[in-house]
């Protein structure tokens, strides 16, 4: 009888944790740890590499997800805008390329080279980053700002309102975030739902 109450005992404890697990992840008003990710280019990238940054753009996207395709010319268009004012777009690739084949490095190489990506494109390997950020989708996006206690998470969610036609956007989600930061008033909105793809591990 204590053995299968012991069963049972661990059984909730592993359901407790697989449901646990599903809010783990950054928060508004958390500290993001920093990383070192293999970029296209085969140089590694850290947010500390970047010295005159006053927050960053980190976005978790990939090739093969129809929504992140969708976005990418939003994604060049977010750096282009922001990387000189000291926001610029990190985009990481947090998908199992084993699972997922045209995610590898090499189609990452590719995909950067054809749509002539402004931003570094980086390898999640071993998939260690993506769950610290609690990501589940592609795209979704981390607004973060420098602070004094590290880089301050300020925005989590989609990147507008509507993938399917940027023309139709009414609401641009990380647009109005960065915006808000370098003006220094408060976000409207600091978290939406990210809609995409299921990220692979």
């Amino acid at each position: 009888m204590k053995k299968i109450k012991g069963i049972i005992a661990i059984a909730a404890i592993m359901m407790l944790s697989a449901f646990t697990t599903v809010s783990n992840g950054y928060k508004v008003g958390d500290i993001a740890t920093d990383f070192n990710l293999k970029n296209v280019d085969g140089t590694m990238v850290s947010l500390s590499d970047y010295k005159d940054a006053k927050g960053f753009i980190v976005i978790f996207t990939c090739n093969t997800c129809p929504y992140a395709v969708a976005y990418e010319d939003r994604i060049i268009a977010l750096d282009k805008k922001y990387a000189s004012k000291g926001y610029p777009v990190i985009a990481i690739m947090p998908n199992n390329p084993e699972i997922q084949p045209g995610d590898s490095m090499e189609a990452m190489k590719q995909r950067a080279q054809k749509k002539g990506f402004t931003f570094p494109y980086l390898m999640d390997e071993g998939q260690k980053i993506y769950p610290q950020y609690g990501a589940t989708k592609t795209p979704q996006v981390y607004v973060l700002q420098k602070t004094s206690k590290g880089n301050e998470v300020k925005y989590i969610g989609a990147i507008d309102d509507n993938y399917q036609d940027a023309k139709a956007v009414k609401t641009k989600y990380v647009e109005n975030a960065v915006d808000a930061l370098m003006s220094g008033q408060p976000i409207k909105e600091t978290e939406t739902r990210a809609i995409g793809c299921s990220i692979k591990s």
